[in-house]
């Protein structure tokens, strides 16, 4: 087993938004929120009611079970 002790968060961002994009269904904005949880933009957030949490947590076992090598399950 490989063990890498440091990885910059930029790469962590840059791959987890890579394989988010080309190799799952999820929407852009449960993607985006599941980087970013905070809106930075004041308008969008006045409108925007939920935190899309539920659709996060599936979406980041996915992500989980791809890094340690599982298959993925399209969704």
């Amino acid at each position: 087993m490989i063990c890498i002790a440091w990885i910059p968060i930029d790469v962590v961002r840059s791959t987890f938004r890579d394989w988010a994009s080309e190799t799952t269904a999820y929407p852009q904005e449960v993607c985006e929120m599941a980087l970013a949880p905070t809106i930075a933009n004041k308008v969008e957030a006045a409108y925007r009611r939920g935190d899309l949490f539920d659709k996060r947590i599936k979406l980041m076992t996915d992500w989980a079970s791809y890094c340690i090598g599982l298959t993925t399950i399209q969704s």
